[in-house]
């Protein structure tokens, strides 16, 4: 039986839910000592699924508890041996702990969202424009995903960070307005990790609030003495966490509006160097003059550095390096872009005099010694150049041109590239047919749902552009992207595709109809300096839940433009958009994008979907699925074209599926989720 929203009432539809969690679970403590069959599991996964289903669209916080609990019963089906049901108890009584928090609405079909779990509005931040942001920094998944579920039930906007070393990475992107800490993790502790936040100039009065099964009264002690703003011992009851997070985020949003400067500062705190902001506005006022260049310097080695010196270390060794390269940079203004990488502006520089300029700057960071602790190192670095006198229409074109000659950089044995512009391609066939088509409406848009693995009906799309030639034969993207890429086309087909998908969002939301939209950008798109701007406003203007659009950026992209994307994604972040890193594949440098920008989502590359798979390839499937989990993305596997593939990566934990095997790519958005089946 499929349920549906008339089927049931919201009330109704929570009491079910409750009674299948406590029944579950007591079948599932039965199958530990009588035997295991997969037929009983999955029998459970699709009934909790069809309830899940019915959840998201009756109540949405009840459908965000029981997430949890769809994981772990396929975890436990994904395993190639019996296994314990300890967890998968365990998470059951949490996802049973998130539903009994939820107020019971009223039995009316078109009922609202809830109120929050305290009895407020489902914004908990009623008061503030700005979902409130809360990090999680907690090593067991499950603990993560109950309290992850629980926040975003009441409004708020949870991240989760599952690998300690990568906190003050996270929260430099997310800018979180608490940090929910976990107080006993591998390899370091929560005492340790909130002292690197109070020495953290931009994070010293974030709120840190202690979520630990720590009885210990000195523990309780401890933390507060270093840092800690609270202490809540587990078991919590959801409304307790509730109300104590949006407690501390309220005082610490009034006591920041106080004593906020309404001007940006213009030089870091620690280094002594330009901000970010501040260093783009000068290079954008640079631009008229046609003189000079930007350079993008990168130290090498970072993974080996961190490991070895941990983040702390590793953080003081790149204020050094920024606070060294500043000096010898001397009059010219220079700026920390990421963890390893530098953007100095210099003026009236000739393309001959920026070359040797370059050089200089390696040497400087090359021959200077450096120390950490007791020990004294120097530090390698490439030069990625970016003339000014090719002529730039912005700031951000400059920076992507910089990331373009620096990943040329690191394959060089000097280790110093200049940007050398495409040569703009003369009329052609290919070329020619796209003008015509972005002139004559030629354009098209087709569809391609992207469907979960767990159930559910939430319509959600891939949007793929297609252009119609003088003979109306449909033209794919892969026909004509790089000719028009060459042609410096690009920009426009993503302008039109965004504002198709705007459009169709909002008619989506009129109708009562809401779908989520994955559209892919180009890095060059993205950065035109108004392009993130107008984004914003266009979907503030229209109405429309950030969170219906998904925005796909290529992992070859990614990897030369990171710095651009995600200074790009940090000024999307706030109003809802969500990202998607999409042709995912293992390795070193794709692992770190990871962590640098504020993913919702990983597209697999179409590698994992061929069957069969050798050994390796599958192996490194699970590894980037469960790596992604640990980070609390959800993973989609794409260009899946028969049930073997399917399986492979159900078996993987996917979350989502896409490809002909489910529907090929239409012009109309009327898959039907609801009774989809794979």
């Amino acid at each position: 039986m499929t349920l549906s929203a008339t089927d049931l009432g919201a009330s109704e539809l929570v009491q079910r839910l409750r009674h299948r969690l406590v029944e579950t679970e007591t079948q599932l403590r039965s199958l530990r000592n009588l035997g295991w069959r997969p037929d009983q599991l999955r029998a459970m996964n699709e009934e909790i699924g069809r309830l899940h289903a019915a959840a998201e669209r009756v109540q949405p916080a009840a459908a965000h508890a029981v997430q949890p609990l769809l994981h772990s019963l396929r975890d436990a089906l994904a395993a190639p041996s019996m296994p314990s049901s300890n967890q998968t108890a365990q998470m059951l009584v949490l996802a049973a702990d998130a539903l009994a928090a939820l107020p019971l609405a009223s039995d009316t079909h078109d009922a609202e969202p809830l109120a929050g779990a305290a009895g407020e509005p489902k914004a908990a931040e009623a008061a503030n424009a700005d979902p409130f942001r809360v990090l999680i920094v907690e090593d067991d998944r499950s603990q993560a995903l109950f309290a992850e579920a629980i926040l975003r039930g009441a409004g708020m906007q949870p991240q989760v960070v599952g690998m300690p070393e990568q906190m003050l990475a996270t929260m430099e992107r997310f800018d979180p307005d608490l940090v929910l800490m976990d107080l006993h993790m591998p390899g370091t502790s929560g005492t340790v990790l909130t002292l690197q936040i109070r020495e953290h100039p931009r994070f010293a009065q974030v709120p840190v609030v202690f979520l630990t099964g720590d009885q210990d009264p000195e523990r309780q002690m401890e933390v507060l003495e270093n840092g800690g703003d609270d202490y809540i011992l587990k078991p919590v009851r959801p409304r307790h966490l509730i109300a104590a997070v949006q407690s501390r985020v309220r005082r610490a949003r009034a006591l920041q509006s106080r004593i906020a400067s309404t001007a940006q500062p213009e030089r870091h705190p620690v280094t002594g160097l330009y901000t970010r902001p501040a260093l783009m506005q000068k290079l954008a006022a640079l631009l008229p003059e046609r003189a000079g260049g930007a350079m993008l310097v990168e130290v090498g080695n970072t993974t080996a550095l961190r490991n070895r010196y941990g983040y702390a270390g590793f953080e003081k060794l790149m204020n050094d390096a920024g606070r060294h390269l500043g000096e010898i940079a001397r009059t010219h203004a220079v700026a920390r872009l990421s963890d390893n990488a530098f953007l100095v502006v210099v003026r009236e520089q000739t393309a001959a005099q920026q070359g040797a300029y370059a050089r200089s700057l390696r040497d400087g960071i090359g021959y200077h010694d450096f120390s950490v602790g007791d020990e004294s190192l120097r530090l390698r670095s490439t030069v990625g150049i970016a003339d000014l006198g090719i002529g730039f229409a912005d700031a951000g074109a400059v920076l992507a041109a910089a990331e373009d000659a620096a990943r040329e950089a690191r394959a060089q044995a000097a280790g110093v590239a200049s940007y050398v512009a495409p040569q703009v391609q003369p009329g052609g066939g290919i070329i020619d047919m796209v003008r015509l088509a972005l002139d004559s409406e030629g354009l098209q848009l087709a569809f391609q749902p992207v469907v979960a693995v767990a159930g559910g009906d939430q319509a959600q799309f891939q949007v793929l552009l297609r252009v119609r030639d003088a003979q109306g034969i449909e033209r794919m993207a892969g026909e004509f992207l790089a000719a028009a890429e060459s042609a410096g086309l690009v920009p426009q087909l993503d302008r039109w595709v965004m504002e198709q998908a705007l459009a169709l969002l909002q008619k989506r939301r009129a109708e009562s109809k809401p779908v989520r939209l994955f559209v892919s950008q180009s890095p060059r798109t993205l950065a035109q300096d108004d392009y993130a701007n107008w984004l914003a406003q266009a979907l503030t203007a229209a109405s429309i839940d950030g969170t219906s659009l998904v925005i796909d950026l290529r992992l070859d992209d990614a990897l030369v433009h990171s710095m651009l994307l995600r200074q790009f994604c940090e000024q999307l972040v706030p109003v809802g958009v969500q990202f998607c890193l999409s042709q995912y594949r293992h390795g070193g440098d794709a692992n770190l994008l990871l962590e640098q920008l504020p993913l919702g989502y990983l597209r697999l590359s179409a590698d994992f979907a061929h069957q069969p798979l050798a050994q390796d390839v599958r192996d490194e499937m699970r590894e980037v699925i469960e790596r992604a989990h640990r980070l609390g993305l959800q993973v989609i596997g794409q260009a899946v074209e028969d049930p073997q593939a399917a399986a492979a990566l159900w078996m993987g934990g996917i979350d989502f599926i896409q490809g002909n095997l489910v529907q090929r790519a239409e012009h109309a958005l009327d898959f039907d989720f609801k009774n989809a089946t794979l």
